[in-house]
């Protein structure tokens, strides 16, 4: 699934041309954090989001070294939004 979603930002990134700087260093740093399934734009494309789906452990690891080097890179904060897998749907 993790190559799938790698797959698919570069597509949007080289085919169809719908990413940005700042989205290509998030999703490249994401993928250079041992612990990283996945990491892909989200939304409409042209900036906004990425989002990547990380192993726990490396949790923590991820946020700072992937926050760190985009301040650093771009000037920017990057925000983190966590979380969690839910049970899947059920009746209430």
């Amino acid at each position: 699934f993790g190559q799938l979603m790698n797959a698919s930002h570069v597509s949007l990134r080289d085919d169809y041309e719908v990413s940005c700087k700042e989205i290509d260093i998030l999703v490249e740093l994401a993928w250079s954090i041992d612990g990283v399934i996945g990491s892909r734009i989200t939304g409409g494309g042209f900036g906004g989001c990425t989002v990547s789906i990380v192993k726990d452990e490396a949790g923590e690891e991820f946020q700072e070294k992937v926050g760190g080097a985009y301040e650093a890179r771009v000037g920017k904060k990057a925000d983190f939004y966590v979380v969690e897998i839910g049970d899947g749907p059920r009746v209430l």
